[in-house]
């Protein structure tokens, strides 16, 4: 039986994954720079991060992201699911363009045409 065929499930736990980095990233947006100086300091971020509704949702969908792998985990080989997992790094980098207007190189979108490429391969093999 193909491993591909797990392919849709993969892809929603690594969408979902990267979904939570961007979250994440939203919320500490709201939030600002902290400190681990004081307890104080970091208990004030903590409280901050906690009542935070993009932090939050970011943490939701790590959990349900990894609800997700564990079922990836009991049905494909690991060599095949893990490195698909770098198709969040790619995710990530563009959604950090579009939502937050980060800085694209030539340098990053060349590594991300490696990894498409190396993604490519790996699904060769499922």
């Amino acid at each position: 039986m193909s491993m591909n065929r797990y392919l849709p499930l993969i892809l929603a736990g690594v969408l979902l994954n990267a979904a939570a980095q961007l979250a994440l990233k939203q919320g500490m947006r709201a939030i600002g720079r902290f400190s681990f100086s004081s307890l104080t300091a970091l208990g004030g971020a903590g409280l901050a991060a906690a009542e935070n509704p993009f932090v939050l949702a970011g943490l939701l969908c790590y959990v349900v992201s990894v609800v997700i792998w564990l079922l990836v985990l009991s049905r494909v080989e690991v060599s095949f699911a893990y490195p698909l997992l770098s198709i969040g790094y790619i995710v990530a980098a563009l959604g950090g363009r579009y939502f937050f207007g980060e800085a694209m190189s030539l340098t990053r979108w060349s590594g991300i045409a490696v990894i498409c490429f190396g993604v490519w391969l790996i699904t060769r093999t499922g």
